[in-house]
């Protein structure tokens, strides 16, 4: 992922800088997390006119796996410790 869109993440709804399959990507990982029970034949129908059935499984599976990272490492209390140029010297 260029830094560009990295920057766009935020708003990639309204960025230029994703294509039509990263938007899916992005809007079915946005789903997955807040909204699982919304996802319908519809959005599927969307998605299976983008990805292969292989695709679909393994962007599910993905997504799956870092919503389940993060909500363990909540649970954990873990966080993040702060990064400076300072330290990485």
């Amino acid at each position: 992922m260029t830094e560009e869109k990295i920057a766009q993440i935020e708003d990639w709804e309204n960025s230029d800088a994703f294509t039509m399959r990263e938007r899916l990507a992005l809007r079915f990982a946005e789903m997955l997390a807040l909204d699982h029970k919304s996802l319908d034949d519809h959005f599927f129908g969307k998605l299976a006119a983008n990805f292969s059935d292989a695709e679909i499984l393994e962007l599910g599976m993905m997504i799956g796996q870092y919503i389940g990272f993060g909500r363990l490492l909540r649970a954990l209390d873990f966080e993040r410790p702060e990064y400076s140029v300072e330290s990485a010297t």
